[in-house]
C-alpha cells in the first residue's frame, strides 16, 4: 500500500531546492491503521503501540476489619511499546509502563505482574534451524502467563500465575524453534534467576542461573496464546503444553539473597534446590474456549531451619517441601453483543507441611467498544478459602474499567 510520505515525495523530487526535505522523508514512510504507528525506510520496519488501562476497586471486608484503603481508582497501564524488525535477521522489542515505574517508586516495592519494564529482548533469526531471543522479558513457561492481559477479559492474572510464585520475566537466552507448519513449538532457555530484580544487576551470591523449558503442541492448526474464541472457531481446536525449570541457589554461608528475591511467599527462589514441571490444556470452538494449567513445586532448602520446614524437623519433612496449584478456566464470546463472558477457578497450595489450601473463583465480563482496543471490563474475585499461612482481611473484591490500546 502506497503512503501518503511516499506521494509527497514523487511531488519533491521535481524540486531540486528541497532535495534536504527529501532526504529526510526517504527514511521514513508512515502507514497507520486504527491507531498503530509504523515506520519503515525499506530494511528497519518499526511499529509503535501503547495502551492505557485504568479501574475501580472495591472490596468487602472480613466483620472487624476496617481498613478500606483499597477502594479507590487506579491506573494500571500508561505503556509505550516499539517493535522493530531490521532486514530478515534481527527483531526487538522494548515496553515501557509508566504507571507501573511511579508506582514503584512511591512503594519502592515491585509488582511482578505490572514491573514497570515489561520487555526489552532482541531476537536473531539468521540461523535458520533455531531463533535465539535475548534480553528481558517474560519467561516461556506456562500457558497462563504467555497470554497478553489486554486479550483477557481478567484484570488481574490467577494468583498461580501471575508473578509471585515463580518469576515470569528475566534476564536470558532462550532458544526456540517451530515445526510442523507452527503447530508445534519447543523453547530452551537458560536466565539469571531472581526475576524482575535481575534489571538491578549482579546475580544472587550462589551465581548459579535457572533453566526452564517448554514444548507445546496445537491441532489442527497453529494456536496463538489468546484465551477468547473472538473468531468462532469453526472446527474445534486443542492444544497442550509441557513446561519445566530448575534452579540451584545454594548460598554460601554468611550471604543472603537481594531484598523481595524470594517473593511475597518465599518461592520465588530458595536456599538450595527448586523444580517446577507444569501441564496446561485448551480448546476453541464456536466462540467456546477453555483453559486448564497446573503447577508443581519441589522445593529442597540445604539448611534443615530453612523457614519453608515450618519448623518441623528432618524426620518429618524428608528434606522436602511441596508447593503448586491449578487454574481451570471457561469462556464464551457472545459475538453479536460484542460480550466476552469468563468465569475462573483456581486453587492453591504454599506449603504441603501446613494443611490446607486456598480456593478462589473469578468471573468476569468484558464489553468490546472497538474490539481488544477499546474494552470495558468487570472483573470479580471471591475468596472461597484460604491458607492460614496466606490470611486476607477480605471476602470479596469488584474490579470495573475499561483498557484502551493503540496497536
Amino acid at each position: 500500500m502506497i503512503c501518503n510520505a511516499c506521494i509527497i515525495l514523487t511531488t519533491l523530487k521535481k524540486n531540486k531546492m528541497k532535495h534536504y526535505l527529501l532526504t529526510i522523508l526517504v527514511l521514513f514512510c508512515i502507514n497507520s491503521t486504527f491507531a498503530q504507528l509504523t515506520l519503515t525506510n525499506g530494511n528497519h520496519v518499526l511499529e509503535i503501540s501503547g495502551s492505557v488501562s485504568g479501574f475501580y476497586n472495591y472490596r468487602s471486608l472480613k466483620a472487624g476489619e476496617i481498613d478500606h484503603s483499597k477502594d479507590r481508582f487506579k491506573l494500571r497501564d500508561a505503556q509505550i511499546g516499539l517493535d522493530g524488525r531490521v532486514g530478515d535477521d534481527f527483531e526487538y522489542a522494548l515496553k515501557v509502563d509508566f504507571a507501573d515505574i511511579a508506582a514503584n517508586n512511591v512503594t519502592n516495592t515491585i509488582d511482578p505482574e505490572n514491573p514497570g519494564l515489561m520487555d526489552a529482548s532482541i531476537t536473531y533469526k539468521g540461523l535458520k534451524f533455531m531463533d535465539v531471543e535475548m534480553g528481558y522479558g517474560k519467561l516461556h513457561y506456562s500457558r497462563d502467563v504467555m497470554v497478553p492481559f489486554e486479550y483477557s477479559a481478567y484484570w488481574q492474572s490467577a494468583e498461580l500465575t501471575r508473578g509471585s510464585i515463580f518469576s515470569t520475566r528475566d534476564i536470558g537466552v532462550t532458544l526456540m524453534k517451530n515445526f510442523w507448519k507452527q503447530r508445534a513449538n519447543i523453547y530452551i532457555s537458560a536466565y539469571t534467576g531472581l526475576g524482575e530484580l535481575s534489571i538491578a544487576g549482579d546475580n544472587d551470591p550462589s551465581g548459579k542461573l535457572e533453566y526452564v523449558g517448554r514444548f507445546d503442541l496445537s491441532y489442527p492448526s497453529r494456536y496463538r496464546y489468546r484465551d477468547i474464541d473472538d473468531r468462532h472457531t469453526p472446527i474445534p481446536m486443542f492444544s497442550i503444553g509441557i513446561d519445566g525449570r530448575y534452579m540451584n541457589k545454594k548460598l554460601p554461608s554468611g550471604t543472603s539473597f537481594p531484598t523481595d528475591a524470594a517473593g511475597a511467599y518465599g518461592l520465588k527462589v530458595i536456599d538450595g534446590k527448586r523444580y517446577i514441571y507444569g501441564i496446561d490444556a485448551s480448546f476453541q470452538y464456536m466462540g467456546w474456549s477453555g483453559q486448564f494449567e497446573i503447577q508443581q513445586i519441589r522445593m529442597e532448602p540445604q539448611n534443615t531451619d530453612d523457614p519453608l520446614f515450618q519448623n518441623l524437623t528432618p524426620q518429618q519433612t524428608k528434606g522436602y517441601v511441596l508447593a503448586g496449584g491449578y487454574i481451570a478456566q471457561l469462556n464464551y464470546f457472545i459475538q453479536d453483543w460484542k460480550t466476552i463472558l469468563s468465569a475462573r477457578y483456581e486453587e492453591l497450595d504454599l506449603n504441603d507441611l501446613v494443611s490446607g489450601n486456598s480456593q478462589r473463583f473469578s468471573p468476569a465480563i468484558a464489553y468490546q467498544i472497538h474490539g481488544y482496543n477499546a474494552m470495558i471490563k468487570l472483573q470479580y474475585f471471591n475468596i472461597i478459602k484460604e491458607e492460614s499461612i496466606d490470611p486476607f482481611n477480605w471476602n470479596e473484591q469488584f474490579r470495573l474499567g475499561m483498557q484502551f490500546q493503540f496497536k
